[in-house]
């Protein structure tokens, strides 16, 4: 499994995790909000992260390696314009929907953004890190500790699932076909129930040790006027490519729909 966090000491590496997490919440809401007819304000947006990337020294093809998770949002923006309905127009021979490249574009520009932009996040802060910054956003305090369970033992459970494989493959097993399905079942549940039991162990270590439902707190320092100021940059200019958008759109009254508005005839 590709470890998504890139240990470093650059200037966003060393913002506190609260200040990363509201940064990249702002920044994705700045994206959403920009209008679709505006291009050049989604370069614009590319643009700032490559800024973030740049200075947290974050290589463009760790980015791009990573941004594979969103492929199911690419081919359902791949294949709207061809199921959309009409108007049409003809774009390399091939007749698609204006509706559906419209929406296509949207889907796969917002997306990708928001992608990169939450990958920077995990690449220049650690997962405890970001537990810890949840915590200072007031987030429910049950939701951070379920969550940090999940961090802690999914590596456990992970190994858990490799031993089974390695004794399955020592035995002779491969799993070629579906006849080897009900095997590959009985493993999963063999491994549900070694998770479960597992669980129940360490909440009874837990409670014997003194666990009344609050987790230790763990030094934590606020972060500064500074570094919020700092982390306000990103989604502050996010925030002002979307509204120059927005008063060009209006201004020039580009049409949402029509087929000149992509460019086509």
């Amino acid at each position: 499994m590709r470890r998504l966090h890139r240990p470093g000491d650059t200037p966003v590496h060393r913002l506190p995790p609260q200040c990363k997490l509201l940064a990249v919440l702002g920044f994705a809401l700045a994206v959403v909000s920009t209008p679709r007819e505006a291009f050049w304000a989604f370069a614009g947006h590319a643009v700032l992260l490559g800024l973030v990337a740049a200075a947290a020294r974050v290589p463009p093809p760790f980015v791009v390696r990573r941004m594979a998770v969103e492929t199911p949002f690419v081919l359902f923006a791949v294949l709207l314009p061809v199921v959309g309905r009409g108007p049409y127009t003809e774009l390399w021979g091939v007749e698609l929907s204006v509706e559906g490249l419209w929406a296509g574009w949207n889907i796969l520009a917002k997306a990708s953004l928001g992608v990169a932009a939450s990958i920077l996040l995990a690449a220049t802060t650690e997962p405890r890190a970001l537990l810890l910054g949840a915590r200072r956003l007031r987030l429910p305090a049950l939701l951070v500790q379920i969550a940090t369970f999940m961090l802690r033992y999914a590596d456990v459970v992970l190994g858990e699932m490799r031993r089974m494989r390695i004794a399955r493959e020592s035995r002779g097993f491969a799993a070629r076909d579906v006849r080897h399905l009900p095997v590959v079942a009985k493993s999963a549940g063999a491994l549900f129930i070694r998770s479960y039991e597992r669980g129940e162990r360490v909440h009874l270590a837990m409670l014997s040790r003194g666990y009344d439902g609050v987790m230790p707190a763990l030094y934590d320092p606020p972060a500064s006027a500074r570094q919020w100021a700092v982390a306000a940059a990103l989604p502050g200019a996010a925030c002002a490519v979307a509204l120059a958008a927005w008063i060009e759109v209006s201004g020039i009254g580009v049409p949402g729909m029509g087929v000149s508005g992509m460019g086509a005839g």
